[in-house]
């Protein structure tokens, strides 16, 4: 990340998951990070996506440790509650439909909320966020998949939103929804081929260079691994 400055401090939301994990490596292997933290289920400090008390606590327990100059919210889910995603309306529940909501777009806008505020005022930063291409609502074209697509479509909406507020206050500030394309992993197994799926290491080093290539721009973006535009 040579965009940033010497000795950058970094966090890393559900470095326990696959790609998220693959970030928090990638991270401690650069020369020019001083710092990264990894946070998941039983990290320490502890935080829990559902609860809001648990993420406010953890960043203030955090903020000594800042400003971060780098935070990647890998948090998320496909299936709910062991329940893949829904092919058709008759499919549709609502408690999973909550709870998709409740994982991928209110916990990411409440990280958001309680963390923003720990990115420098005066300096280049990036707040990252993993999003994936069924959110695009331009990009709809197979419909399916109800919960997640309309989930992610929200955590871009709210991504876009703080990213207006946030840039007020801190110009050099960069947010970007991340698609990482079709990830190896426990998750995925279900959906996708194995030969289908990119490696997450591979995923991971890949958006690292697109977000450290992005400019400075008071908004949102959405880009791929190869730091290419996705339709909103």
């Amino acid at each position: 990340m040579k965009s940033l400055p010497a000795g950058y401090r970094a966090i890393v939301f559900g470095a326990t998951g696959a790609i998220g994990g693959a970030f928090a490596h990638a991270l401690r292997q650069s020369p020019g990070c001083a710092t990264v933290i990894g946070l998941g289920r039983g990290s320490e400090p502890p935080f829990d996506l559902e609860h809001e008390a648990s993420i406010a606590d953890c960043a203030r327990d955090l903020a000594p440790r800042g400003p971060f100059d780098l935070i990647i919210d890998a948090t998320g889910a496909l299936a709910i509650d062991g329940v893949g995603p829904e092919k058709r309306l008759r499919d549709l529940d609502p408690a999973r439909l909550a709870r998709a909501f409740a994982v991928n777009a209110i916990g990411p806008a409440l990280l958001l909320k309680h963390f923003v505020p720990l990115l420098p005022a005066k300096s280049r930063c990036i707040f990252a966020t993993l999003s994936a291409r069924v959110g695009s609502i331009a990009d709809n074209r197979k419909g399916g998949w109800y919960g997640y697509r309309a989930s992610k479509a929200a955590r871009n909406m709210l991504l876009r939103t703080a990213a207006i507020e946030a840039c007020r206050q801190r110009p050099d500030a960069v947010f970007a929804a991340l698609q990482p394309g079709t990830v190896r992993s426990r998750l995925s197994a279900p959906f996708v081929a194995g030969t289908e799926a990119m490696e997450p290491d591979v995923a991971a080093t890949r958006l690292l260079a697109a977000l450290d290539a992005l400019p400075s721009s008071g908004e949102a973006v959405f880009i791929d691994t190869r730091g290419l535009p996705i339709d909103w």
